[in-house]
């Protein structure tokens, strides 16, 4: 038997040809038939790759597209429909398919690492800052204390540090009340003005 002339009338046939042994492995896989499904990965594999690198670039994603490509056909030869169109178009529509999702899910994951990325920078930049205006605030009260009178210093370091009452610190200090509630308010005025807080 003479090999047809790919340029010649009897191209076209062997086109359909092809296609009426696809549509036949197809009918054959539908059953379960392990060679079938041989016999169709032998006559379309190559196809189903360059049309999958074609839409993906990188040689590694369209070998995984071309593996996920044959299970699913494989799983699926009973929905072929021979009047809905031939089956290289049915496999060619399933490869673009699964390709055109491999591209949307790495820029779904690339768009996901962006975002993180730039939140986590964000964070960082913001606990940085954040620690940063806490050790000068730090230092600022640190240093204002420092105006404060011994008494004053005192008497607002045990009711603010200390959680005391203005009665235990009368206590403890062994001062009226009233003494220690005027040191404080005092000491508290000096540590505005010195703060500059309004």
């Amino acid at each position: 038997m003479d090999t047809p002339n790919a340029q010649g009338p009897e191209a076209p046939s062997l086109v359909a040809g092809s296609n009426a042994q696809l549509a036949e492995l197809l009918g054959l896989m539908a059953d379960g038939d392990r060679g079938a499904f041989s016999e169709f990965y032998r006559l379309t594999a190559r196809r189903v790759f360059g049309m999958a690198k074609r839409v993906l670039v990188d040689a590694g994603l369209s070998e995984d597209t071309t593996q996920e490509v044959f299970i699913q056909v494989w799983q699926n030869a009973d929905k072929f429909d021979p009047e809905a169109g031939s089956a290289l178009a049915w496999l060619m529509t399933i490869t673009h398919r699964r390709a055109i999702d491999r591209v949307r899910s790495a820029q779904s994951a690339t768009d996901r690492e962006a975002k993180y990325g730039a939140a986590s920078q964000l964070l960082d930049h913001d606990s940085v800052e954040e620690e940063a205006n806490s050790r000068l605030e730090a230092e600022a009260v640190t240093r204002c204390l420092g105006t404060l009178t011994e008494t004053q210093l005192e008497s607002v370091r045990l009711a603010y540090y200390g959680g005391l009452t203005y009665r235990e610190v009368a206590e403890q200090l062994g001062a009226a009340i009233p003494t220690i509630k005027s040191r404080i308010r005092d000491g508290l005025l000096r540590l505005k003005t010195c703060l500059g807080v309004s």
